[in-house]
């Protein structure tokens, strides 16, 4: 069918961030389809310049509020690298924990309340309060205990400020890990359980997609590729993470403050 049409969504709305979406079609064959990035240009990699190593961490975890341990993760094993610090068996884990923490919150947030409201065809996670009042509550109790883990390691649920280079500022006590397993066992598993029980019944709802493209990740042959392992790329391979700048093309869009590659 041949047809012209124009889309143009200002705002998106439920997404981590501020984003348009601009799709041209003319006699049914697509002119343009693109996502501005509109939210102002942060500079951070202009702003770290000069600064002391053991600030680096602290500025990048500002670069975003939902995922600034990942962001604040990644610093300090860059700064690690280019040092040569070697960390503890027991900063690592700890690490790895906070990591788990902060994509358990992530895809809470973005399944059950940026996602779902869309499969269940309502305007917000707001209706749901009276319609799925029992999704919704443990929802916000994972949220809350991703939160939690955040807040023991960490120092804080956002923003951490106890990782630095080499290791952390405080640590948490035996006592707090002891009753923070507890309640990952007695209270997050039950409710996770039941959220993927959730989740796995709108699949059906989720539109099918497909199209040739070129796949990126960190990539783990022991485990899932959250914390450590090298760029991968599904039509080249492996690449260790120092030679990050060989292989990628990031280049800047007039449409867009985000860098695309």
């Amino acid at each position: 069918m041949r047809k012209d049409l124009n889309i143009n969504v200002h705002h998106l709305t439920r997404v981590e961030g501020h984003g348009n979406i601009v799709v041209d079609m003319k006699n049914g064959v697509l002119q343009k389809a693109q996502l501005d990035i509109v939210e102002a240009p942060r500079f951070f990699e202009a702003m770290l310049k000069g600064r002391n190593f053991q600030e680096v961490a602290i500025i990048t975890s500002r670069i975003c509020g939902i995922c600034s341990l990942g962001h604040q993760l990644t610093s300090l094993k860059a700064t690690e690298d280019a040092l040569g610090l070697e960390i503890s068996e027991q900063t690592e884990l700890l690490r790895r924990i906070l990591v788990d923490g902060a994509t358990f919150q992530s895809n809470i947030l973005h399944s059950l309340f940026l996602a779902a409201p869309d499969f269940l065809d309502v305007g917000s996670v707001f209706p749901l309060v009276n319609t799925h009042k029992d999704v919704v509550l443990a929802a916000l109790r994972l949220k809350r205990m991703a939160n939690d883990i955040g807040d023991l390691i960490s120092g804080r649920a956002i923003h951490p400020i106890s990782c630095v280079p080499g290791g952390f500022t405080k640590l948490p006590t035996e006592s707090e890990l002891k009753n923070l397993k507890t309640k990952l066992e007695t209270e997050a598993i039950p409710d996770a359980t039941y959220i993927i029980d959730v989740v796995a019944s709108l699949a059906d709802k989720i539109p099918v997609f497909e199209r040739e493209t070129e796949y990126i990740s960190v990539k783990s042959e022991q485990e899932y590729g959250l914390y450590d392992g090298q760029i991968f790329s599904s039509d080249a391979g492996s690449f260790p993470v120092n030679k990050y700048l060989d292989v990628t093309n990031e280049f800047v869009v007039p449409h867009s403050s985000s860098k695309h590659a």
